[in-house]
C-alpha cells in the first residue's frame, strides 16, 4: 500500500483532544497504523537519569492513529484527503484531492 501520510508531512488531528491542531509528522509507524506528531498528544513521564541525560519528568509526544490525522492542503492548511496521480515522466506523486495541487516535490 502507498504511505498516503509521511515523516515530514504537515498534518491536521480530526479527533480526540487536540483536534484541531498542526503538526509536522515526526514518525510513521506502519505496522500500528500509528504515527507520532510534533506537539500533539503530548504525555508527562518521569525518566530516570542516565549517564547521558538527567532524570526528571519530561514531556513526549505519544503516538496517534492514523484514522484521526488528515494531511494539511498545501494551498489554504485545511484538512484533505490523499490521491495519486501519475505523471508524464512516469513518477506516481501524491495529490491533495481538495485542491488538486502537488504535494510531492
Amino acid at each position: 500500500m502507498a504511505a498516503r501520510i509521511r515523516k515530514g508531512d504537515r498534518v491536521v488531528v480530526l479527533s480526540g483532544r487536540d483536534r484541531g491542531r498542526e503538526g509536522d509528522v515526526l514518525k510513521v509507524l506502519p505496522r500500528e497504523n500509528r504515527a507520532i506528531v510534533n506537539g500533539v498528544n503530548m504525555a508527562r513521564r518521569h525518566q530516570k537519569p542516565t549517564q547521558t541525560a538527567p532524570g526528571g519528568i519530561e514531556d513526549k509526544e505519544l503516538s496517534i492513529h492514523l484514522s484521526n490525522l488528515a494531511l494539511a492542503d498545501p494551498k489554504d492548511g485545511k484538512p484533505t484527503r490523499v490521491g495519486f496521480r501519475t505523471l508524464d515522466d512516469g513518477r506516481k506523486v501524491r495529490v491533495a484531492r481538495r485542491s488538486g495541487e502537488m504535494i510531492d516535490t
